[in-house]
């Protein structure tokens, strides 16, 4: 009995974006890396269907990581008025 093979995502990705580059046909890429021509089709069906969502992931975590520096430059803009604060009373 045969066992599935198994292809990690970078080896996928590498595939598909030979593919897509058109320097070499399907059955050529098939060939190279001893694939069927119509696997190679899924997956850069695959890659096309999913490609936006890599942009969209990238923003999401951007947007997240300039909300948490935000909320830290508050936290110290906060803790430094409380400082100004207390040294004025002092002074005074």
């Amino acid at each position: 009995m045969k066992s599935k093979r198994k292809f990690t995502p970078e080896f996928k990705a590498k595939v598909v974006l030979e593919a897509l580059q058109e320097k070499e046909s399907i059955s050529v890429l098939a060939q190279k890396y001893s694939l069927n021509a119509e696997q190679i089709n899924k997956w850069k069906r695959e890659f096309k269907a999913n490609a936006a969502s890599i942009f969209a992931e990238g923003t999401k975590k951007e947007s997240q990581s300039h909300d948490q520096d935000k909320q830290k430059l508050y936290e110290i803009i906060g803790q430094q008025k409380v400082e100004i604060d207390f040294l004025k009373k002092a002074l005074s």
